[in-house]
């Protein structure tokens, strides 16, 4: 019997999750014109079709997360006999013709909706209502699932280059049944066979142990040992309240800012976030010329496609962001300078630490000692327009989750043309998150003017799915939810 334990780099996801839910997900939004029967009730069960057909190129998606009892090792996954697909696909009415700013209130109070663990850890939901018959889709699953590539490449199984694609009919699905404690016990006695002969072969080879210690110990000082930064109103515990905010760019404007700085794409995108705290700072009075904040940057450790990619593959680097420096173009370079020394660095995964016992008690104290109140994720999307259902997507903004005083989740992707990114905000903490997105907007503004060609500056000003034509590179939406607690 096949017995699928959780990855160590999966079980990292598990370990903030009692406290601060670990889902990542996707705000999109639909041209709906084809997704509603003559008389505009949204085809739900032609929806739920279509998912059903291709879940067997996502198996996590019929799976449990299960934990044996003590002693037979860690959590795995298992088969959901009772699954049923109308249980994670649901339709959310909202007002008729909500603005943008109803959406992302209502996908605030699904981010901080909990998935059942006793079902298959992933939801979609359909937010209906919004002017010319378009439809915003939540989806989320849990990062044990899978890293940032992995959710891109699991929505990529739901959706098609052509509109006109044929739905299949579902492949048959036999549930394999739940090991048994024998079958645990067994591969647990496995399991720790290989690892202490993994530990011989260590002991015999011990120069080679070391050489591998001191090469990535500079990427453990990031997260580790670093110089404490001065604390500020960014450096709070994130509670249940979540606040958003969107804006809207062109990746062809980007990646020609990054290319004047001899920069890549992302170091243009934490550049744009540099100027964002910078902003905030400054509005609250806590902005100090020269200071610097720490920002998290995942790593993809994976090699060659990510087209079929699943789990967590994936190592977190820390880069300085030097807030207190005016000019953005400066930061910006000395941003690209220090990403390029870091990203030289040998890295483990995020799952290369077990925690537990001692570790898990000492590790999160040492990394909260760092102050590093922001994460980020930049994820390469599709160049194509694509299709849900016969639906075209017309954007895209990926969300991320937030734990201990990570307090801020800026997330980028490009898209068919289109850079998007969104903020996630713990409510608490940013209640004035529209200061941090006016200025990602108009600091990429900015750069685009400074920077780019004056074709590619005209391009910045126009988004393809935007209402009306607007005088900036990016809009920024920003959408306040009332406290859940």
């Amino acid at each position: 019997m096949s017995i699928e334990r959780l990855s160590p780099a999966e079980q990292v996801m598990l370990w903030p999750d009692q406290i601060w839910p670990q889902d990542i997900g996707a705000i999109i939004i639909l041209d709906g014109s084809n997704l509603f029967d003559p008389d505009r009730r949204f085809r739900i069960e032609a929806v739920r079709q279509l998912v059903e057909s291709r879940l067997h190129l996502v198996p996590r998606f019929r799976q449990l997360l299960y934990t044996p009892p003590r002693g037979l090792g860690g959590p795995l996954w298992v088969d959901d006999a009772a699954f049923d697909v109308g249980k994670h696909i649901a339709v959310m009415p909202l007002a008729p013709r909500a603005g943008e700013a109803t959406l992302l209130r209502a996908a605030e109070r699904l981010i901080q909706r909990r998935l059942d663990r006793s079902r298959p850890l992933w939801e979609m939901w359909f937010l209906t209502g919004l002017p010319e018959l378009r439809v915003g889709l939540f989806v989320k699953m849990h990062h044990a699932i899978g890293d940032a590539i992995a959710g891109v490449a699991s929505l990529a199984t739901l959706i098609d280059a052509d509109p006109d694609a044929r739905v299949a009919p579902p492949q048959p699905w036999t549930p394999a049944p739940r090991p048994s404690e024998a079958d645990l016990l067994a591969e647990l006695r496995q399991r720790r066979r290989l690892e202490r002969r993994a530990a011989v072969s260590v002991l015999a080879h011990p120069m080679a142990a070391v050489r591998t210690a001191v090469g990535v110990w500079p990427a453990m000082c990031e997260l580790l040992a670093d110089k404490p930064l001065p604390a500020n109103s960014l450096s709070r515990r994130v509670g249940t309240d979540r606040r958003l905010a969107v804006v809207r760019g062109r990746i062809d404007a980007v990646k020609a800012v990054a290319h004047a700085c001899d920069a890549k794409v992302n170091d243009a995108f934490l550049g744009v976030i540099a100027g964002g705290l910078r902003a905030l700072l400054h509005s609250r009075g806590e902005l100090i010329e020269g200071g610097v904040m720490r920002i998290y940057v995942p790593v993809s450790l994976r090699h060659g496609q990510n087209a079929a990619a699943r789990g967590n593959v994936v190592a977190q680097m820390v880069i300085p962001l030097p807030v207190g420096v005016p000019d953005p173009v400066q930061r910006l370079q000395m941003i690209a300078a220090e990403t390029a020394i870091r990203k030289a660095r040998s890295r483990p995964s995020v799952g290369a630490t077990p925690m537990n016992g001692f570790v898990a008690k000492v590790l999160p104290k040492l990394v909260e000692r760092q102050g590093v109140s922001v994460a980020s994720a930049d994820v390469p999307g599709p160049e194509q327009p694509l299709y849900f259902a016969g639906a075209r997507l017309l954007e895209l903004f990926p969300v991320l989750p937030l734990m201990s005083k990570v307090s801020l989740g800026v997330a980028g992707i490009s898209y068919a043309g289109q850079f998007n990114i969104t903020v996630v905000g713990d409510g608490d903490t940013y209640p004035d998150l529209d200061v941090f997105g006016a200025a990602v907007s108009e600091e990429l503004h900015e750069l685009s003017v400074s920077l780019a060609s004056p074709a590619v500056a005209y391009a910045a000003t126009a988004h393809p799915q935007a209402d009306t034509a607007t005088p900036r590179s990016v809009t920024t939406v920003l959408a306040t939810s009332e406290s859940t607690k």
